[in-house]
C-alpha cells in the first residue's frame, strides 16, 4: 500500500510539474501557444470529428432516419466491396500509380537540392530555386488544362513536334497506357522544386568545415557529395520516405478526375474517384465511406510497417 500511495504521489506531482512548467512558458510566450489555437482547432473539425462518421461502414446507413435509426449490418459492405468486380482493379490502379509516383519521384528533389547546393553564384542558386518551385503554385485545374492543350492529338505542342519528326499523332489523354505516365511525371515537373526545399535546409544545416577539411584533403566534388551531403540528408529523406508510404494509397482525386475520360477509365479509375462516384454522385453514403475507411487502414499499415523497417536499418523514423 504504502509503495502504490508513493506511485500515485510521484504521479500526480509529475503532472503537477508539468502543468505549472507549461504555465510558466504560457505566460512568457502567450503569443506563440496562441498560434496554435487555430491549427489545433482546424485539425480537430476537420480531421477528428468527422471519425464519427465512419460508423456509415457498418451500416445501411439512411440520411432520413440518421445514425441512430439505420440498421447495423456489420461486415457486409465489406464484403460486398472486396466481391465487387472493380475490387482489383481499383487496388492495382491506386497501388500502381502510387508506387510509380514514389518510385520517380522520390529520389528527383534529392539530386535537384544537391545540384542547387553545388551552385556558386548565389543569385543564380536563387533564380533556379524560383524557377523550378515556381509550377508548385500552379493550380491543379489549370495544370490538367495545360496537358489537355499541350498534349491535344490535332494541334498540341508535342504532337506537331512528332509530326514534324515524321511520326504520326497521338491521343496521348485518351489512351490508358500513357495515362501513369502522364500523371506521374507532369506531377513531378510540378513538385520537384517545391519538396527540394526542405532537401536545401538540410544540407544548409551540415557544418561547412567538414567540406572545407574535405577539400583540403583532397575529395573531389562526387565524393564530397557521396560522404558529406547524401549522410546528412539520410534522415530526412528517411523520414519523408516513411509518411509518403503512409499516403502511397491516398493518390491525390483531382488530377486524377480532371483527367479522367471514358478512353483512359481502365487506368485512371482509382479509390478517390470511385468513392467520389459512389457517395456523391450515387448517394451510397455507407459504401464509400467503406471503400474510404479500407484504403486508410492500409495506409496506416503500411506507415506502421515502414517505420519500423526504418527504425530497424538506420535509427531513423517517426516514433
Amino acid at each position: 500500500m504504502g509503495k502504490t500511495k508513493n506511485l500515485k504521489t510521484a504521479k500526480v506531482s509529475g503532472i503537477s510539474y508539468y502543468t505549472a512548467d507549461f504555465i510558466k512558458y504560457f505566460k512568457r510566450h502567450p503569443g506563440l501557444y496562441l498560434l496554435l489555437v487555430l491549427p489545433v482547432v482546424q485539425v480537430l473539425i476537420f480531421r477528428y470529428l468527422p471519425m464519427y462518421g465512419l460508423q456509415m461502414a457498418f451500416m445501411d446507413f439512411n440520411p432520413v432516419a440518421g445514425y441512430a435509426g439505420s440498421k447495423w449490418i456489420g461486415f457486409e459492405n465489406f464484403q460486398r466491396f472486396f466481391s465487387s468486380y472493380v475490387f482489383w482493379r481499383l487496388i492495382l490502379n491506386t497501388l500502381g500509380l502510387s508506387v510509380y509516383q514514389l518510385i520517380a519521384g522520390f529520389p528527383i528533389p534529392i539530386i535537384l537540392a544537391i545540384c542547387i547546393n553545388e551552385l556558386r553564384s548565389n543569385k543564380l542558386k536563387k533564380t533556379v530555386q524560383m524557377v523550378t518551385y515556381a509550377p508548385h503554385f500552379i493550380s491543379i485545374v489549370v495544370m490538367v488544362s495545360i496537358m489537355i492543350q499541350v498534349f491535344n492529338p490535332h494541334d498540341g505542342f508535342v504532337n506537331r513536334i512528332i509530326v514534324a519528326l515524321g511520326g504520326d499523332a497521338k491521343n496521348f489523354m485518351g489512351k490508358a497506357e500513357y495515362f501513369k505516365s502522364l500523371y506521374v511525371w507532369t506531377g513531378i515537373w510540378q513538385g520537384a522544386g517545391y519538396s527540394a526545399i526542405i532537401y536545401i535546409a538540410a544540407l544548409s544545416g551540415i557544418d561547412p568545415q567538414i567540406q572545407e577539411a574535405a577539400i583540403i584533403d583532397g575529395a573531389s566534388k562526387m565524393q564530397r557529395i557521396r560522404h558529406i551531403d547524401l549522410p546528412g540528408i539520410i534522415p530526412t529523406a528517411i523520414i519523408l520516405l516513411i509518411l509518403n508510404c503512409g499516403r502511397i494509397m491516398s493518390v491525390g482525386f483531382e488530377k486524377a478526375f480532371l483527367m479522367q475520360n471514358s478512353m483512359n477509365i481502365s487506368a485512371s479509375e482509382i479509390i478517390s474517384t470511385y468513392v467520389y462516384k459512389v457517395g456523391l454522385l450515387n448517394g451510397d453514403f455507407a459504401y464509400s465511406t467503406t471503400v474510404n475507411l479500407f484504403n486508410s487502414l492500409i495506409n496506416f499499415f503500411l506507415l506502421v510497417t515502414v517505420n519500423k523497417i526504418a527504425n530497424k536499418v538506420s535509427d531513423s523514423g517517426l516514433w
